[in-house]
């Protein structure tokens, strides 16, 4: 069905319903309208990286690590594995009456708000710093969750749009101050793409106020831009409660019947919350007509027909039965997601670990056998869950001893509440010293970052106050790595953490991120060398210093933030990233409209290996000071093998934007084609250089 059928039926259908019906159908909770054979529906529903909050579904890694893989494809089968669960569980409750919040066909995601600050608590529910790599992947996982076929199999939204990454402390009263030169360069580019490349069915509305305006009742963002410049034909939801703003925070009206009339006429047409239950009081009062009324709800019955969930529709996803949630084939991408997007920070040649020279190996830290580490936050619930410790003792059984400790809690200062201060620190300093190898297990989880005040997630834990571990940790690592015994670290986290402290005594330094419910398994398959690690850095790691380097948290300028601007050395740069290979780029050249590269594996073990393109414009002032990621191509490459690629470097990264926001053609661009950035620290922690091409 096109969307031209889609609407023509939902304009017969709206036209049918008397003023407070079509009203109801505003909200995220739209009651039935039984005469006219319409149920109820939910419109809340989840599905972050896997179908989220409700009930079993296979577990991705977080977004940010599903980021680090670089894989197009790969990004688009995870979302067409969540769109086939998420169908398969509406097809089996919906007819037992359960249409319940979680439980409909029209997911809240992709995140595809750029990281431009380490601080920021949900960043890692995004793809990163880099507004390329975020278009190219959102575009992807929209594409995965709506499908190519006649109906959409999932509806995707675009969130949270557009100017909008922290402080989550004021984001309901907080207003961006920002130029049209960084809108364009930075945070709309996503989003653009994501309406008219990836054709996405819905976008919400962040809680700020960008330019004086919330962006749910901005006339520039929602009519000017979205629908009128991008011809965006789907719908608008509000963030949950963020129209309530507009009076209580924002100040910006003073009633809830204006803020109603506020986010409706801007062309906001679904309310998450509760304040569109204004919307007659609004009507009473002239601030809005029926007409907008019944053109939000044409709008938001469109897409149900487009999903053919109305009465008398059928689709060939309705026979998608309950058996596929969790099945091999959808763990098994799952796996495949977890393995690519891990990164290896640093090897002295300890990694991979030879199992038949092992006897013992401890395995010690706050997140070594903790399950919500694993699964960062908008998650779903996994029948089965290895935490890292688990996925040792499975990989090693009976033939090497594996002693455990939890040597200290996650942030405070002692495990038992009657203990004393560092309880567990010479239990983990015990198993050390008796180990041949220490695993040590680090990081944080979703009660140390996320989103702030949300009644959904386990923890409001909000941002962090600074780039180090919590102290606890930091003393457990400094007595484990005291006993002078091998330690390879193993970071769980979402975002930039300053462990160079750490790093520098370590043997090896593995990044976890929150890897999905299988990940110790995944852990211990690249420890132990039944995987080579390939991930890159999708956001750039920072000294804890470095913060004061950069304009306050509350300033959206781009200055000195992000690999594209940064102006320091970083601890390890966007874009990083070893293998158990050894692979280099040894040719690189123009082919046409493309750049293709020859890639050599030298060592001894197949590994893939993500080629990047940078470029940067020699002549101009108005390209971001470094060079900046144009394309980029996950490969494999067999050991002893040589493989060549061809890349097509993105038409619209390549131009300069002036300050009116225009694109424009400015400078003369150089090509540097390698497997990491052309900067100097990525040629110091690789030894390679990445090849200029003119």
């Amino acid at each position: 069905m096109n969307r031209a059928e889609a609407k023509k039926k939902a304009e017969a259908l709206v036209a049918q319903m008397d003023v407070l019906e079509a009203a109801s159908q505003l909200r995220f909770d739209a009651p039935a309208i039984d005469r006219l054979g319409i149920p109820e529906y939910n419109w809340w529903n989840e599905a972050l990286h896997g179908v989220a909050r409700g009930g079993t579904a296979t577990s991705f890694p977080q977004a940010i690590a599903m980021a680090a893989a670089f894989d197009e494809d790969l990004i688009r089968r995870l979302g067409d594995v969540a769109a086939t669960e998420g169908r398969a569980k509406y097809n089996a409750l919906a007819p037992k009456g359960d249409r319940d919040i979680y439980h409909g066909l029209t997911f809240w995601s992709p995140n595809i708000n750029i990281f431009r600050d380490p601080r920021w608590g949900r960043g890692h529910e995004t793809y990163g710093e880099d507004p390329y790599l975020t278009t190219v992947l959102g575009k992807a996982y929209i594409r995965g969750l709506q499908g190519q076929g006649e109906y959409l199999k999932t509806a995707a939204c675009a969130k949270h749009f557009a100017v909008h990454s922290g402080p989550e402390a004021l984001r309901h009263s907080f207003n961006v101050d920002i130029s049209r030169r960084d809108m364009e360069d930075t945070y709309l580019p996503a989003f653009e793409a994501a309406v008219k490349e990836a054709d996405v069915e819905s976008v919400m509305g962040a809680y700020n106020a960008v330019n004086g305006a919330p962006c749910n009742g901005s006339t520039e963002l929602l009519k000017d831009i979205l629908r009128e410049e991008w011809g965006f034909q789907g719908h608008v939801v509000s963030d949950c409660w963020a129209v309530r703003d507009f009076h209580e925070n924002h100040h910006v009206t003073d009633t809830p019947a204006e803020s109603t009339a506020m986010a409706l006429k801007a062309g906001c047409d679904l309310n998450c919350g509760c304040t569109y239950r204004c919307l007659i009081t609004a009507l009473h009062q002239g601030l809005v007509t029926e007409e907008d009324i019944r053109k939000a709800a044409v709008r938001l019955f469109t897409t149900r027909y487009l999903l053919g969930i109305m009465e008398g529709q059928h689709t060939d996803f309705d026979e998608i039965p309950y058996s596929v949630v969790e099945c091999g084939e959808h763990l098994a991408t799952a796996r495949e997601a977890a393995e690519k997007g891990c990164v290896l920070l640093k090897n002295n040649g300890i990694l991979p670990l030879d199992k038949s020279k092992l006897r013992t190996v401890a395995v010690v830290g706050p997140n070594a056998d903790s399950r919500v580490a694993l699964i960062g936050n908008y998650h779903g619930t996994a029948s089965r869950y290895t935490t890292v410790l688990e996925g040792i003792q499975d990989e090693l059984g009976q033939e090497v001893r594996v002693l455990y400790s939890q040597g200290c809690h996650l942030f405070k200062d002692r495990v038992e509440n009657l203990g004393k201060p560092d309880d567990r620190l010479a239990e983990a300093v015990t198993v050390t010293e008796l180990a041949d190898v220490t695993v040590l297990v680090l990081g944080l989880d979703e009660t140390l970052e996320g989103e702030e005040g949300d009644t959904g997630n386990a923890d409001a834990s909000g941002d962090k106050l600074s780039l180090l571990l919590p102290e606890p940790q930091r003393k457990l690592a400094d007595a484990v790595l005291a006993t002078g015994k091998p330690v390879i670290l193993c970071l769980m986290a979402g975002s930039s953490i300053d462990i160079s402290a750490i790093a520098d005594k370590c043997a090896g330094v593995l990044l976890l991120w929150y890897p999905g419910a299988q990940g110790g398994k995944t852990a211990a398959d690249i420890l132990f060398g039944r995987v080579s690690p390939s991930g890159k850095l999708p956001v750039t790691f920072y000294h804890n210093e470095d913060l004061e380097k950069m304009p306050p948290f509350e300033d959206y300028t781009m200055k000195n933030r992000t690999y594209r601007y940064f102006e320091s050395p970083p601890l390890y740069p966007f874009g990083y990233g070893l293998t158990y290979g050894d692979v280099t780029v040894t040719a690189a050249g123009k082919c046409g409209q493309g750049i293709r590269a020859t890639l050599c594996n030298s060592g001894s073990r197949d590994t893939e290996e993500v080629v990047q393109v940078y470029v940067q414009n020699e002549g101009s002032t108005l390209t971001p000071r470094n060079p900046r990621l144009c394309a980029f191509r996950r490969v494999a490459v067999p050991a002893g093998q040589t493989v060549s690629v061809e890349l097509i470097p993105d038409a619209r990264t390549l131009l300069a934007v002036d300050a009116d926001g225009k694109r424009i053609e400015d400078g003369t661009p150089v090509f540097y084609v390698g497997l990491g950035q052309p900067d100097p620290r990525t040629r110091q922690l690789t030894g390679k250089k990445s090849i200029p091409v003119k």
